[in-house]
């Protein structure tokens, strides 16, 4: 249906409104669940129309960007807001950095490849990663030694309720691991924009975590560039995780547990084969995908639900499942761990009630 909204200088604007949508293509579960009204913004004026409008006041939102982060339990009874905000522009630059601003709705990948392909380094190890320039603040995403923290300099963000654009810096965003402000403290408040990253112009190579120098000699790379520490990942990734397109999944669907030294060193008492990674003075990384695989979860399927065989950390829909089936099955395999690690997974993929 076409719909009137009227933003806050009241100019009128007309929006098409899609209603009783499905969802299945907008998330990478490829979960078949709808929303009762979905409608895309390319702009804040267009952001501004839909949150001042009826129907805004009258149901319940869910902001969507690449939907690769998401696990969709139930139909949705309300509006689901579809971020499209694109460009990519360089702000400013200085001697060793250039300031790339980013519309939340970019792919990320796609934005990755940007880079690299312009030579701007920072963000190479986060090649190949699902989802939304908009989602990698929020998330803190992360990977082969490289977190977009590392990276990024400041947001702009939409408060719902104040209807004011807000930018936050490094500081301002409480990064941690998998973690900012948005997904605690200013969890549902605001909608991200736009993000702006700074990047070097002079590379500093990451290439110790992970497979990445194997790959690299693999592929006979003789001399190190952005461009080829890309193609590394993508190549590590490919092989490794299951293409959403085809298998629906979310990535990695558990976050890697954090404990105390003293409990790793009880654990490794019983189980010396543990994989870990030092995370700061007093505590240790658990590899959540090795205590998945220990408890016998790899390549276990159920239906459509299953746990990928070549990643036991990657949970997927082989087809018909539903998100509750997948929901279901990740409550087994946190149940599982608890008792025989003592060891409590946390999910890292939004679970949508």
């Amino acid at each position: 249906m076409l719909y009137k909204f009227a933003n806050s200088t009241n100019e009128n604007l007309t929006m098409q409104i899609k209603e009783n949508f499905s969802l299945k293509p907008y998330n990478s579960f490829g979960i078949d669940a709808t929303t009762k009204y979905f409608v895309p913004f390319e702009n804040v004026t267009e952001l501004e129309g839909i949150l001042n409008s009826k129907l805004n006041t009258q149901n319940s939102k869910l902001v969507l960007g690449g939907g690769s982060n998401i696990l969709l339990i139930k139909d949705f009874d309300g509006i689901v807001l579809k971020n499209e905000v694109k460009g990519i522009e360089i702000v400013k630059e200085d001697e060793e950095h250039m300031y790339l601003k980013a519309g939340a709705g970019e792919n990320w990948h796609q934005f990755v490849l940007y880079c690299v392909q312009n030579n701007y380094a920072g963000i190479e190890n986060l090649s190949l990663i699902p989802g939304n320039v908009g989602a990698s603040p929020m998330q803190n995403i992360g990977a082969y030694g490289v977190e977009v923290k590392d990276v990024f300099y400041e947001l702009e963000a939409y408060h719902k309720h104040d209807k004011t654009i807000q930018k936050f810096g490094l500081e301002d965003c409480g990064f941690g691991y998998r973690e900012s402000v948005f997904k605690n403290k200013y969890r549902d408040q605001y909608i991200i924009i736009s993000v702006t990253y700074r990047l070097n112009k002079t590379p500093s190579f990451n290439t110790s975590y992970g497979a990445i120098n194997q790959e690299l000699e693999k592929m006979g790379v003789n001399e190190l560039s952005i461009q080829a520490i890309s193609q590394a990942v993508i190549n590590i990734r490919t092989a490794k995780l299951p293409d959403p397109k085809e298998v629906g999944n979310a990535g990695s669907f558990f976050k890697n547990p954090i404990i105390t030294n003293d409990q790793f060193s009880e654990i490794k008492k019983t189980f010396p084969g543990i994989v870990a990674f030092p995370s700061d003075a007093s505590h240790t990384k658990l590899a959540a995908g090795w205590l998945i695989e220990q408890c016998g979860w790899k390549g276990y399927r159920k239906g459509d639900a299953g746990c990928f065989p070549k990643q036991a950390l990657v949970l997927v829909n082989y087809g018909t499942a539903s998100g509750k089936e997948i929901f279901d099955l990740s409550e087994e395999i946190l149940l599982s761990v608890q008792k025989t690690f003592g060891v409590i997974l946390e999910r890292e993929v939004n679970v949508i009630v």
